[in-house]
């Protein structure tokens, strides 16, 4: 689940008309393997078994890569402080890289044995909340010397094992739901889960997954405003109001050059704001505006505070399994994993029917989405072998680029895993990413944010709003899975049952926002019907 900063429409699975999206004018030359077309696909410049030039996947792949890129980047990063990682951009460095090359074998795998649609794999928010959740518990919280950079040591042993024994305990979480996932996608569960889960358990569970990191994007933000609220401009003006229009680009074919059509601001305005802010903050480094004391308010806009990263980090490291160490498990947060597997998998079963729709193939069979649950399970369990810190997904913003392209060829995906792949090997990519200034990092979550939490509340235009039983169901789930986990959080010594991995598992279900709502709305949605209320009752709450 991620956010969708490009153009798209977050469809209904039942919902299977055409989108109105814009669309690229792209060199339609080249094409192998052509098939009989519907007439959505033949509005396509490169239908779902089309293989487009060499030359032309690559391009698209790294689009892919780069539309994918605020998502993969944002969840290591968020991570990083309770990890008692925020001193330590190096090894940040190291998780972004692993987090690019899971997403890459992850996305082959999809493309190749899963639901067989061109649809990218990356990190998922929805294990965010949970984790963050586990590692709030007494037992995980970092201690405070590693808040405090002039006593963090990042090569000493101490601080070493402090950071992998929580990587470790995620790994092993991620890794025992994953296969709950697994069960849930090979063994057909899905298909009768989706028969109980409808728009008022997906919208407060999509929207809780994002509104209760406000702290921490309003911290982020908050450490030189100004620079932020600079990031937050240039997106939503990329995104936003310069999204309809196309840049000329030129293009070679048929032995001639000419200029085709791009819609760049639409396909890439993360990317740019991230990298204009960026460069802006170097601009304000080398002229010495931004102060040079590290006490002073804005100094962690500076780019030089982890210029150090570049230097130390390989040219080349490969990922692989069990590189932290050997995995550990907890009853409590394999539970609240549990809850993001289930919000990410309701995520993504409409995510296929988006993609299916948008590259002119049918409607996605009930063996398909078996395959691509379970596939995604795998990779789950992949990335938690590796130590992402995170499962995968669908990324949904990448199936909105399908539309934006009109190029819905298979092999464009499967060049983006490639290149997810190359990126994770090279180090210093990974360390480029892992010196953005804190602030530029917070303006793109508060709109990232904002945008999960919006496509989660969006889901509500498939229920009847006009019912005052389902404004009762979303208004107090949603009011609850905000109430409770506050509660929780300022109250953990209340839960105490006199069994501590009941008390663990209570207390990182309650305090998982995601969980409390999308359960709310569920047992609501499935118990109260309209026929059971009262016209009294109706008024009163209407």
């Amino acid at each position: 689940m991620n956010s969708a900063i490009t153009s798209c429409e977050h469809p209904n699975p039942s919902q299977r008309g055409d989108d109105g999206m814009l669309s690229a004018h792209n060199d339609g030359q080249g094409k192998k393997n052509s098939q009989p077309r519907s007439p959505r696909s033949s509005q396509l410049a490169y239908a779902i078994l089309d293989t487009p030039p060499w030359y032309l996947c690559i391009f698209l792949g790294i689009q892919h890569f780069l539309t994918a890129l605020g998502g993969l980047v944002a969840v290591p990063l968020i991570l990083a402080k309770d990890l008692c990682l925020q001193h330590d951009p190096l090894t940040q460095s190291y998780l972004i890289s692993t987090i690019f090359f899971v997403s890459g074998m992850c996305t082959l795998l999809q493309v190749f044995f899963g639901v067989r649609l061109p649809i990218l794999q990356g990190g998922t928010f929805g294990f965010v909340a949970p984790s963050l959740a586990m590692l709030s518990l007494p037992d995980w919280r970092c201690p405070e010397w590693t808040l405090n950079a002039s006593q963090v040591n990042i090569s000493s042993p101490e601080f070493t094992e402090e950071w992998q024994k929580r990587i470790r305990e995620l790994q092993g979480v991620i890794m025992v739901a994953s296969c709950v996932q697994m069960l849930v996608g090979f063994s057909g569960l899905i298909g009768f889960l989706m028969r109980f889960i409808g728009p008022l358990t997906i919208a407060p569970t999509i929207s809780l997954v994002a509104l209760p990191l406000f702290d921490s994007a309003g911290n982020d933000a908050g450490v030189h405003w100004g620079i932020s609220a600079m990031t937050i401009f240039l997106i939503v003006l990329f995104s936003q109001y310069l999204k309809n229009i196309a840049v000329p680009v030129p293009i070679y074919g048929r032995k001639k050059c000419h200029t085709s059509k791009f819609y760049l601001f639409q396909v890439f305005p993360v990317l740019l704001g991230l990298c204009i802010a960026w460069f802006l903050c170097f601009v304000f480094t080398v002229t010495n505006i931004f102060p040079s004391a590290p006490t002073a308010y804005g100094y962690l806009a500076r780019t030089d505070t982890k210029g150090n990263v570049l230097s130390q980090a390989p040219w080349f490291r490969f990922p692989y399994p069990g590189q932290w160490g050997l995995p550990t498990v907890s009853l409590a947060g394999v539970f609240g994993i549990i809850a993001g597997v289930i919000s990410s998998m309701v995520e993504s079963v409409g995510d296929y029917y988006a993609c299916a729709r948008l590259v002119g193939a049918p409607p996605p069979p009930k063996h398909a989405i078996n395959r691509g649950i379970g596939i995604e399970g795998l990779g789950c369990l992949l990335a938690g072998a590796w130590g992402t810190g995170n499962g995968t997904t669908s990324y949904s913003e990448n199936v909105g680029a399908l539309g934006i392209t009109r190029v819905g060829s298979r092999m464009v995906i499967v060049a983006a895993g490639c290149v997810l792949l190359l990126m994770g090997v090279f180090g210093k990519i990974g360390a480029v990413f892992a010196t953005i200034p804190t602030p530029v990092i917070g303006g793109l979550y508060l709109v990232m944010f904002g945008v999960i939490s919006a496509v989660g509340i969006s889901n509500l235009q498939y229920a009847d709003m006009n019912s005052s039983r389902n404004i009762f169901v979303f208004g107090f789930s949603i009011y609850c899975g905000l109430a409770i986990p506050n509660w929780v959080n300022k109250n953990p010594d209340k839960l105490q049952t006199g069994i501590l991995q009941l008390d663990q598992v209570l207390q990182v279900l309650l305090t998982t926002g995601m969980f409390v709502g999308g359960f709310l709305g569920f047992l609501l949605d499935n118990t109260i019907p309209v026929s059971l209320m009262s016209p009294i009752a109706q008024d009163t709450l209407g």
